[in-house]
């Protein structure tokens, strides 16, 4: 009975162990995307088709301003991609030798534009307009760390008015809380993206940004050095060059800068 008792023992810790070594072989890998706020309902749908080809993979995005992303992956946060909003944060990032320079592809452009409640009540008809006495406060993103901040100073700066714009703008955290804003009627108006506007609710777009007034948009991609997971990263890369990517994307109303595969 004794020796019966043992071997059922043994044969039970044989399968625990390979039902531990199973687990272990069938542990998804969870890839961590730090991306720009106005990315998010995009990124969202190709989360769910990535993941429905990739069994293996659990996509984490983290969205934000794109500054704030940039100080999270300076600072040691586990991160394994960086969709920027800007060149400029990945530019700082590429220099720092904390993003491999050789993966980056800048894959999206964007147009900025400006942005009213629904009813208009301050009549704002221009990025000029801005500054009459009808308009008392306007949303904006905050430039040291929102992309579409530093777009907006430049676009004020191009038409001679930042310094009285200023005296009014009230600065958000990143482009979706400039949005919120405005459709809560806190703004007079605000100045996000074109594709953040097609996902408003209760608010006008007035117009897009003068021509020339501002540095263009572009949103590049690229692989963290310190990430733990790279190949897997890179094939989420790859993934995001698709045309089916492309397609979403586009949905969503940005511009793919180069024909995808």
């Amino acid at each position: 009975m004794k020796k019966r008792t043992i071997a059922l023992v043994l044969a039970a810790a044989s399968l625990s162990g390979c039902a531990e070594k199973g687990g272990k072989s069938s542990k998804k890998t969870e890839l961590t995307v730090l991306a720009g706020a106005s990315l998010t309902e995009a990124c969202n749908e190709i989360e769910g088709l990535y993941e429905s080809r990739n069994s293996d993979t659990d996509l984490l995005f983290s969205y934000g301003g794109s500054g704030a992303l940039q100080t999270q992956i300076e600072e040691g946060s586990p991160a394994d991609v960086f969709f920027s909003a800007a060149k400029k944060q990945m530019n700082a990032l590429i220099d720092e030798e904390l993003v491999d320079k050789d993966t980056v592809n800048e894959l999206l452009e964007n147009k900025i534009v400006l942005i009213v409640p629904e009813k208009n009540p301050a009549g704002v008809k221009g990025f000029d307009d801005v500054i009459s006495d009808s308009v008392s406060v306007i949303a904006l993103g905050e430039p040291s760390s929102v992309p579409v901040g530093q777009y907006s100073e430049e676009i004020f700066d191009h038409l001679g008015i930042l310094d009285a714009v200023s005296r009014k703008a009230s600065y958000a955290s990143d482009v979706k809380q400039v949005l919120a804003w405005v459709e809560a009627g806190n703004a007079d108006c605000g100045v996000v993206y074109s594709t953040d506007a097609n996902c408003g609710e209760g608010i006008a777009v007035i117009c897009e940004a003068p021509e020339n007034s501002h540095s263009r948009v572009i949103y590049p991609v690229g692989l963290v050095s310190s990430s733990n997971h790279k190949e897997e990263a890179k094939a989420f890369l790859s993934f995001l060059e698709s045309g089916e990517c492309r397609d979403i994307f586009e949905k969503y109303g940005f511009t793919a800068l180069k024909e995808q595969g």
